[in-house]
């Protein structure tokens, strides 16, 4: 199954062919950042199954391993990122796919972070 995820403008696209077989909530500070919300919400997959069509300016950030952000020059928005952490993977912002048939997350990350209002979803197991 192919999902398409675009920025905000539509200049930055990236196409996945395949399952979503991981998805999680963030609460770590850098993903509320990241985000502006209370949270980030992504899927990792393999990024031999990615296709990515755009220019995207890159912001790199040392955390847990040296990350880098792809976000759209015109918009700003960040639509996707890999970890060094993670060779073979690329994670995807949810949000940038616009589709809300897609499964809930399975995974809940630091889960000591959240804000207070913001209760676990049913479908995910806290990680760390």
């Amino acid at each position: 199954m192919s999902h398409i995820a675009t920025c905000s403008c539509g200049q930055l696209k990236v196409t996945y062919n395949g399952e979503f077989a991981r998805t999680a909530v963030c609460h770590c500070f850098d993903c509320q950042k990241r985000t502006g919300s209370a949270f980030g919400y992504q899927t990792r997959v393999e990024t031999a199954k990615i296709v990515v069509e755009g220019k995207s300016t890159v912001f790199q950030k040392r955390n847990e391993g040296l990350t880098t952000f792809h976000f759209c020059p015109t918009c700003g928005s960040t639509v996707y990122w890999n970890n060094e952490g993670l060779p073979g993977s690329t994670i995807i912002a949810i949000g940038n796919f616009t589709d809300p048939t897609l499964p809930g997350p399975t995974f809940m990350v630091y889960g000591n972070r959240k804000h207070h209002w913001v209760n676990r979803p049913d479908t995910a197991i806290e990680y760390f």
